[in-house]
């Protein structure tokens, strides 16, 4: 590994930043000490972040009870105070837009800060009507559309809780979510663009609602400009209703807000309930203290609605960026809209996935001859490990000056523990450093801390943004049960990781995808950077295969289209794999597939391919975005054999 790092701010650039502001405000002089306080004082650093991004509300005077407990831990527990009120801020007099929309290369939009505030007026004025009120759930099957960030909004105003899966969910698996929190009100779409095709979802839709015997209203959003029975239209809906000043509903702040789902790919999702104040501190946090947010900022995530990115997105508001959503396909245009996108809008802040990124890279686009991208400061990557190649080819194909951030955290927890830092020197396949006010540590099997060697990624004292409970979860135990059961009072987050000498950290896949040979574990991540540097090979995914009392590796490969894996293209696999890594690291089989299966968020799925390939029932094929790439895996004689 290098060792010079890959950037350093520039001086007056890390003076200038906003952590360089609040560490003033908090009296330390350099990172190391501010995150130690924001450790060790937790009760003092949350509030001063409440201050420092001037929270509107009543913050009360206890700020942390019951702080060693773990779950437990209640944080602001006098507060008051509305999430959509802090993200809109009385900005509909300000000048520039709120969001600017492109789907795909053939729709472009933009709506005013006035524009948004109207129509959220409108929206909550119309839920109310409804019978919407405090604590019924608002659920939204819906492109990234500025409307969409708009009924979150209003729900969210009148103290409703929002729950969001984006339009290319089928109906099971939309079932699978909103059928346990029995939403009220129903927000979709007519249809969304994808790959240059238009899908239209009115008659999913229809079905959806037929399991959704709570549903009182259904909303219709337009998108294609079809014309629908279902329901009523989103202009019918507000019509009634003139914009006025909003009426914002004071919460406590572990007050609902969010409810979002585990993946699913191995049964029923989970039912994730994140709070009011929790969501909205943290996010303030990272985008202000870790990202460098601030007013006038053109702030971008390629996410859809199905994934926590898009609730983190939405929050940018709250620091006074512009939003730019885009929904389809990233390759449109040849890969290049979401760079045609950040020229035209002159976008400061790029989030996309790790995976994104490998895939422009073996395309060879080069932004950096193509684009101006004299705006961009900050490109964010999440999703899945961004290896140290990724960081080469940002670098020397998308912006030299850049502070590149490589984030991990989940919907677990709505955002981040490790993430960027404008004042930090960026390393070549390392995220820079842990998050403010988290305490994150790395564990070795016995719950001890693991210096200078692989662990668990924990955190060891209670955070705001920690789920406020799973639904239909009354006990907590199942709460419970996925984060404290293995290290009791200590959140075991499941990413299987290693703290680096410059305080960042290095993710090697999840603990649970960890292969095992021989009893030497290894993250699945290490033999992805190896294999995907191939030209060859378009993807892959490795499992670990249980076989007579051991565990053997057994690497899939995806090859670029024309190519068949022949045993010259085996051993160089291999051997790449050996030369880099170790000989526990080189696959016992390496098979051809067609395409590897993923989630609606982009994310393969190592746990489900594990399970069909030990010939056991896979639960919830609705969660995947590509659930027929699963039969490629299935019965393989190869594996029947040594």
């Amino acid at each position: 590994m290098t060792q010079e790092p890959l950037w350093i701010p520039d001086a007056d650039r890390a003076a200038e930043s906003l952590l360089a502001r609040f560490m003033q405000r908090a009296g330390h002089d350099h990172w190391e000490a501010l995150h130690r306080w924001s450790i060790e004082r937790r009760d003092e650093f949350w509030s001063l972040v409440w201050d420092f991004c001037e929270v509107r509300g009543t913050k009360g005077a206890r700020i942390l009870h019951d702080g060693d407990r773990m779950p437990g831990a209640r944080w602001f527990p006098d507060a008051r105070l509305n999430f959509a009120e802090n993200l809109l801020r009385d900005r509909g007099d300000e000048p520039g837009d709120a969001m600017v929309f492109w789907g795909e290369d053939r729709i472009r939009r933009r709506m005013s800060w006035k524009e948004l505030g109207d129509l959220v007026s409108r929206l909550s004025q119309a839920m109310r009507a409804a019978g919407i009120g405090k604590g019924d759930r608002v659920a939204g099957h819906l492109p990234n559309l500025p409307e969409s960030v708009a009924a979150m909004l209003a729900t969210a105003s009148i103290g409703a809780i929002w729950s969001s899966c984006s339009p290319d969910f089928g109906v099971r698996g939309v079932l699978d979510r909103f059928g346990q929190i029995e939403p009220k009100l129903l927000f979709c779409a007519d249809g969304y663009y994808y790959g240059g095709k238009e899908f239209d979802t009115l008659g999913r839709a229809a079905e959806i609602l037929k399991g959704l015997p709570g549903v009182q209203q259904c909303v219709v959003m337009p998108y294609l400009g079809r014309q629908s029975t279902l329901g009523v239209s989103l202009a019918d809906f507000i019509a009634p209703f003139e914009a006025r000043a909003m009426e914002y509903e004071a919460v406590g702040f572990e007050h609902p807000l969010y409810i979002l789902y585990s993946s699913g790919t191995t049964g029923v999702p989970k039912c994730i309930v994140h709070g009011t104040g929790g969501t909205l501190l943290q996010h303030l946090k990272e985008h202000r203290l870790h990202s460098d947010v601030r007013p006038g900022d053109r702030l971008f995530y390629f996410t859809t609605l199905g994934w926590m990115m898009w609730n983190w997105l939405a929050s940018g508001l709250a620091s006074g960026a512009t939003l730019l959503l885009y929904d389809g396909s990233p390759f449109a245009s040849r890969g290049r809209v979401v760079f045609d996108f950040a020229q035209a809008e002159r976008m400061t802040h790029l989030g996309t996935s790790a995976k994104f990124i490998d895939a422009i890279a073996k395309i060879d686009l080069a932004p950096i001859r193509t684009h101006d991208l004299s705006a961009l400061r900050t490109i964010l990557s999440t999703g899945s490990p961004l290896v140290p190649e990724g960081f080469d080819y940002v670098y020397a194909n998308v912006k030299r000056d850049v502070c590149l951030s490589s984030i991990s955290g989940g919907t677990d927890i709505v955002s981040c523990f490790v993430l960027g830092n404008p004042m930090l020197p960026v390393w070549r396949g390392e995220i820079q450093c842990k998050g403010l006010g988290l305490a994150v540590e790395v564990y070795d099997e016995q719950g001890r801390p693991a210096v200078g060697q692989k662990g668990e990624l924990v955190c060891t004292r209670a955070f705001p943004s920690m789920p406020v409970r799973f639904w239909n979860d009354p006990d907590g135990a199942r709460y419970r049960a996925a984060y404290f059961e293995v290290f009791p009072n200590v959140w075991r987050h499941g990413d299987w990781c290693e703290i680096t000498a410059h305080g960042g950290m290095i993710i090697y896949g999840r603990s649970d995808t960890v292969l095992n040979p021989g009893g030497v574990r290894i993250g699945t991540a290490e033999i992805y950077r190896q294999v995907e540097q191939l030209e060859e090979v378009v993807e892959s995914l490795v499992i670990g295969q249980d076989w007579r009392g051991d565990v053997r590796v057994v690497l899939f490969v995806k090859l670029k289209e024309g190519l068949a894996l022949d045993d010259t293209l085996v051993t160089k696999i291999r051997q790449r794999i050996r030369d880099n890594t170790t000989p526990r690291h080189v696959p016992d089989k390496v098979l051809q597939v067609p395409d590897i299966p993923r989630t609606k968020s982009g994310k393969i799925v190592e746990l489900a391919v594990r399970e069909i390939v030990h010939g056991k029932p896979i639960k919830n094929l609705e969660a995947l975005a590509n659930p027929e790439a699963l039969e490629y895996f299935r019965s393989r004689p190869e594996l029947k054999s040594a």
